[in-house]
């Protein structure tokens, strides 16, 4: 990415250490260094300190970023990396009774194999999100294309929340167990 060429090209332009630019834009050194070595990505309203700080456009601090952004967004492994996940662990869930019933309790090695490839999924998904900043991204590919910037936010809080964290592993591991005893009862096992 450009950005982080930018930031150190304009921090050492106007004659900024990185403590000196972190205490200008409240941000600790750690955090403008992770920026200009591509660790992590400034969010929307770092983004536009800078901009203001250095007295330059959006446009000219993120250079060829947003198209790049965009990219990343759209990534196809992500969505294959969901396909997969929801379709093992459904499966995984729905041939419960049967390898069960027909194959005793070695059969219930084959749902158990599926769901550890779900899960490995949901891992390499997680893994993809923190790597490529998604969420951070959204919201600046949302300002730059003058749409609602809080909608994004409100996103990246919603998963942040311990309740809505909690409701959804509720309501998925519900569905999962109804779909488990469907298959138990469809096998005559139940």
């Amino acid at each position: 990415m450009n950005l982080s060429k930018q930031i150190k090209k304009l921090r050492e332009g106007a004659g900024y250490s990185q403590e000196e630019l972190s205490e200008k834009i409240y941000v600790s050194r750690q955090t403008i260094s992770n920026w200009e070595n591509e660790r992590s990505y400034p969010d929307i309203h770092n983004l536009l300190l800078l901009s203001v700080l250095f007295n330059v456009t959006l446009d000219e601090l993120v250079k060829g970023d947003v198209e790049t952004m965009k990219k990343v967004i759209k990534k196809d492994e992500m969505n294959k990396y969901s396909w997969i996940m929801a379709g093992t662990i459904m499966a995984a869930a729905i041939l419960f009774g049967p390898a069960w019933k027909f194959l005793g309790n070695k059969g219930l090695l084959i749902p158990f194999i599926l769901w550890a490839i779900g899960m490995w999924a949901a891992i390499k998904i997680e893994k993809i999100k923190k790597e490529k900043n998604v969420k951070t991204y959204k919201e600046i590919v949302a300002y730059m294309e003058d749409e609602d910037v809080d909608i994004q936010r409100k996103e990246r809080s919603f998963g942040k929340d311990l309740l809505s964290k909690t409701l959804i592993v509720v309501t998925f591991t519900a569905v999962v167990t109804a779909i488990v005893l469907v298959s138990l009862w469809v096998s005559g096992m139940f």
